[in-house]
């Protein structure tokens, strides 16, 4: 079998959310906002999925346009039609 059939299921996060900054950030940006005990873990998540999903679309910009790389046009363009279903 090959290497990468064998890897187990079981998979080990290395690196946590960092809740600290993501706490003090919050309480200094927003004083009044009162988040629930792991409201910050959700907001990191958004924030991971939002970065998922802005480099997949940049992906595809990338490949339409022919071009191997990812360019800063290509997010841009990737950036706009995110936040333009978010809205909706």
């Amino acid at each position: 079998m090959a290497l990468s059939a064998t890897v187990s299921q079981k998979k080990h996060v290395k690196r946590k959310a960092p809740r600290g900054f993501l706490r003090r950030l919050f309480k200094r940006q927003k004083p009044h906002l009162r988040l629930e005990t792991r409201g910050d873990v959700l907001v990191h998540l958004n924030c991971l999925l939002f970065i998922h999903r802005l480099a997949e679309e940049a992906r595809i910009n990338a490949c339409e346009s022919k071009c191997g790389i990812i360019k800063k046009d290509h997010v841009v363009a990737a950036a706009k039609v995110i936040l333009k279903k978010s809205r909706a």
